[in-house]
């Protein structure tokens, strides 16, 4: 099936050929247009997002440094349960007799 711009140009119609040669020589025109407008909105969104980057930043440390904590604590607790299994393991109470 081959390529017929006579089929293309029926199918459209005139208000598809009309749009479609406005578009080719609006372009120009509205494509510095739209990109004034749009780098500032870019700029702000950009903007948005380096501070919210900081603000989570600084929380997710401080997390991690609770979360440290909390491992800490942990592990702390794990070796006196263990030292306290092995002094009961080495000195068994002597029976009452």
């Amino acid at each position: 099936m081959a390529f017929k711009p006579v089929e293309l140009v029926e199918d459209m119609g005139t208000p598809g050929i009309v749009a479609g040669v406005g578009a080719i020589f609006l372009a120009p025109l509205l494509i510095p247009a739209v990109a004034k407008i749009g780098k500032p909105i870019a700029k702000t969104i950009i903007k948005g997002g380096i501070v919210a980057y900081e603000k989570s930043k600084g929380a997710f440390a401080e997390a991690g440094e609770v979360f440290g904590d909390i491992v800490a604590e942990a592990k702390s607790e794990l070796a006196l349960d263990e030292q306290k299994a092995l002094e009961t393991n080495s000195h068994p109470e002597a029976p009452n007799t």
